[in-house]
């Protein structure tokens, strides 16, 4: 996808309307408790700063369902804003559209930042309803897309907007597409994708995409056992979706057909209860004989078949954890596997991790910054992975 980005066009002392992700955690006193996403939009107003530009973001945080919610206002990220940039003036608006909101857009003067109310206090916002989204364009010259997190919902301020705009991706969007789009539809061989997580039907897609591109698959996580069920394993009480048993058999078949290699666990840390201390059990090998333990963690053998056929690899995808990883007896395979990453990046590698919990996991492991990229999107980067197109992105102006 080689869309139009803000260094292809003249932004300078240009009025430029930003949408990025500033769906921000908050406790219970409203205090940020990861920046995350509020840094990784840094780069793109730095740019636009540069230029001179005058600044209006938009986003959202939670769900506030097209209700005003107090607690889940950008007040939080405006004070947060300023303090990222002290020299400049951050002017929060208390709507996104409206009177007010027009006459602060008017005004705002080349190198200061608007940021609006949070979009989905509006229920238009998630409809895509196209009088909203004018009302949102009418504010700006410019609309640049920098929030990956979104750009997989059709919405009034990510696809919406562009009908309205010249529409270009930002420096985060863009670095995104880079590194998600070389690997998966231009990689150095061999490649490698890691799937894990609860659910084969959370992934079947993606599996079914991914068959068409990569050399090998490592698959952990609960959806593991459904795989290994479909071989005729013993999965003891691991977690198994009966309905997929079929689908599991089809895809093995595919991926042999292919000669695409699918690695399985061959061990399996075991527990009685889904428990944080529950007492653990390791398996000799990739049967579970004992009908009343379940999986939670891939076992030793499975960390060093995994390790080494990541190092085999120069382009690897990772989505998903290998086991319970949010529980510290059972997140070993999750982070040996993420260790491994950051391994196989030093020897050169291309490493890129999916949102959401894979990218929890390299960050728990502590190696976040020693793999090629960690994408902000779970969501988004998911649907990449299954081959769709994300609507934030397509309509963008090509280059």
């Amino acid at each position: 996808m080689n869309k139009k980005n803000v260094k292809d066009i003249d932004l300078k002392n240009k009025k430029v309307l930003v949408r990025v992700d500033f769906n921000v955690p908050l406790d219970e006193n409203l205090n940020i408790t990861s920046d995350k996403r509020i840094i990784a939009a840094v780069p793109t107003i730095e740019y636009l700063l540069e230029q001179n530009a005058a600044i209006i973001l938009m986003s959202h945080l939670g769900r506030p369902k097209g209700e005003f919610v107090e607690k889940m206002s950008l007040k939080p990220v405006a004070k947060r804003l300023q303090e990222i940039f002290k020299d400049r003036k951050i002017i929060m608006a208390d709507d996104c559209i409206g009177e007010k909101v027009e006459s602060l857009a008017k005004n705002l003067k080349s190198g200061e930042i608007l940021l609006l109310e949070n979009l989905r206090f509006y229920k238009e916002e998630e409809k895509n309803d196209p009088f909203f989204a004018k009302k949102l364009a009418s504010l700006g010259e410019i609309f640049v897309e920098d929030a990956f997190g979104a750009v997989h919902r059709a919405h009034a301020s990510t696809e919406g907007i562009t009908k309205y705009l010249p529409s270009i991706a930002g420096l985060l969007v863009e670095k995104e597409l880079e590194y998600l789009g070389n690997s998966v539809n231009n990689p150095k061989r061999p490649f490698l994708a890691i799937l894990g997580g609860a659910k084969v039907s959370d992934k079947i897609n993606v599996i079914e995409n991914l068959l068409k591109k990569v050399d090998s698959l490592i698959i952990g996580g609960a959806m593991a056992y459904t795989f290994l069920k479909a071989e005729g394993k013993n999965i003891g009480a691991s977690r198994v979706e009966e309905d997929k048993i079929d689908l599991a058999k089809d895809l093995l078949k595919k991926a042999k057909d292919k000669g695409i290699k699918i690695l399985l666990p061959l061990d399996h840390v075991c527990a009685k209860e889904f428990k944080e201390d529950a007492e653990s059990f390791i398996t000799d090998d990739c049967n579970i004989t004992d009908s009343s333990l379940m999986a939670l963690d891939i076992g030793p053998k499975t960390i060093e078949m995994y390790r080494n056929e990541i190092l085999k690899s120069k382009t690897i995808v990772n989505n998903g954890p290998m086991g319970v990883f949010e529980f510290k007896k059972f997140a070993t395979g999750t982070i040996e596997v993420s260790k491994a990453l950051a391994e196989a990046t030093r020897l050169g590698a291309i490493t890129v991790v999916g949102g959401g919990d894979s990218a929890s996991a390299v960050k728990k492991a502590g190696v976040d910054k020693l793999v090629s990229h960690v994408s902000t999107g779970g969501g988004a980067s998911l649907e990449f992975l299954e081959g769709k197109a994300l609507p934030g992105v397509v309509s963008l102006l090509d280059k």
